[in-house]
């Protein structure tokens, strides 16, 4: 009888294992993510000549990563004084403060009267995802429009989150640029009270914006048909070098009297990149809905993440907070600014004295860190095989990458690949 048991237990272990053994063997290796996968295929490549214009991150004039000066001194200041407890589940309170006068404006009437529910987020992506669940639990029914082309993550952000996607014209490719008609008529013809997803400035990935004229059609339109705009602003102050001016989307919104959601990130503008340090915030009818509305993002965060980390919340208060630093970081965030016009100007000027059949005034026309060339994904192809060039296969440019040192081998090879077209 004990043999017998004996062996029953051996065939139930022999099963067990052999169970599981299987329990992930239905798992296929995910797909490369096409941005992240550009950088790799980069860094594998042997050739002297290889230029990375694919990574969305700022680089100087030496191909280089930065580190704000405002950056160094707010490490500098808070080094030994950095404590590791837990920040509130919403996140450094002054860190959040400061962050909302960036986007609603230094003397909001909004700020002032309580009527922002906000929360730190992880970076940007963060803040989309949190106000992704946000709109599922709160508006189950409802669905996001999201613009041809945006972000990809964009997609995967709202799909993880159970919200259905439609999408609305945005970039013209004719004309590279704006599809304003396209964009407009799929605004009226939504289903009243519709969720927006609208990228604040410097869009990603075509570089296209509405004019301020344009941007005031589209205020007047969503008034008109009572749909919500979500704004995406990761790129304050790297578009036109000013913070304020790039704004002007939102600020417009809110003078005409809309309740908006935005996200806002520090990764590019204050170079925070690994830090992922943002803000989630939500304009509400009054102080007590903004209560509520705070209370349920925080609870949506709890199973995420518990409490957002410490550290980026840190330098961001520090820097904004003290009146030398903030000015210092709206001069260095100028020159990150600049140095891109720069190189558009320079990009431009290189492909129209090789005597290229095509225009190339949608480089200078397009705006922040992303120039949306037109090439094709085989001209892109083209560009990495014969001359080890690297980037994202919608032709997505990142000027960020191109220096002075680079800038006519990269003329050279756009207009080798595409003169024929």
């Amino acid at each position: 009888m004990a043999f017998k048991a004996v062996i029953i237990s051996r065939r139930s272990s022999g099963f067990g294992a052999r169970w599981m053994s299987t329990w992930w063997g239905n798992v296929e290796p995910a797909p490369k993510d096409p941005i992240l996968g550009v950088t790799e295929a980069f860094l594998a490549d042997p050739s002297p000549d290889k230029v990375n214009v694919g990574v969305g991150a700022y680089r100087d004039d030496n191909g280089k990563p930065v580190v704000l000066e405002c950056v160094r001194e707010a490490e500098r200041r808070i080094a030994g004084h950095l404590n590791m407890e837990y920040l509130p589940m919403g996140g450094s309170v002054k860190m959040v403060e400061e962050t909302l006068k960036l986007a609603y404006g230094e003397n909001s009437e909004f700020i002032q009267d309580k009527r922002i529910a906000a929360v730190q987020s992880l970076s940007g992506t963060g803040a989309c995802r949190l106000f992704a669940d946000f709109q599922k639990r709160f508006r189950p029914d409802s669905q996001i429009y999201i613009p041809v082309p945006t972000w990809a993550n964009h997609h995967n952000i709202w799909r993880d989150a159970q919200v259905p996607q439609r999408t609305f014209h945005y970039y013209h490719p004719e004309s590279r640029g704006l599809d304003f008609a396209g964009l407009m008529d799929d605004i009226k013809n939504a289903p009243n009270g519709s969720f927006f997803l609208l990228h604040a400035c410097a869009h990603n990935p075509t570089g296209v914006d509405p004019s301020e004229e344009q941007w005031r059609e589209i205020s007047y339109q969503f008034k008109a048909k009572g749909h919500f705009a979500f704004f995406d602003m990761a790129y304050q102050g790297f578009a036109s070098g000013d913070p304020e001016r790039d704004a002007k989307s939102i600020r417009i919104f809110l003078e005409d009297g809309h309740l908006i959601g935005i996200a806002q990130s520090y990764a590019k503008n204050m170079g925070l990149y690994g830090q992922r340090v943002g803000c989630l915030s939500v304009l509400c009818e009054d102080e007590k809905q903004a209560v509520a509305v705070k209370s349920q993002l925080q609870q949506l965060g709890r199973p995420m993440y518990s409490n957002p980390p410490v550290q980026g919340a840190f330098i961001v208060s520090t820097v904004l907070g003290d009146p030398e630093l903030k000015t210092l970081w709206l001069k260095e965030v100028k020159v990150m600014a600049d140095r891109i016009i720069g190189m558009r100007t320079t990009l431009r000027e290189n492909l129209e004295k090789l005597g290229s059949p095509l225009s190339w005034e949608h480089v200078t026309n397009q705006i922040g860190m992303f120039c949306y060339s037109g090439l094709t994904p085989e001209q892109v192809d083209r560009l990495t095989n014969e001359f080890h060039i690297y980037l994202t296969r919608n032709g997505r440019i990142s000027m960020a990458g191109v220096t002075t040192g680079n800038v006519g081998y990269l003329a050279n090879a756009i207009h080798e690949v595409s003169k024929s077209a």
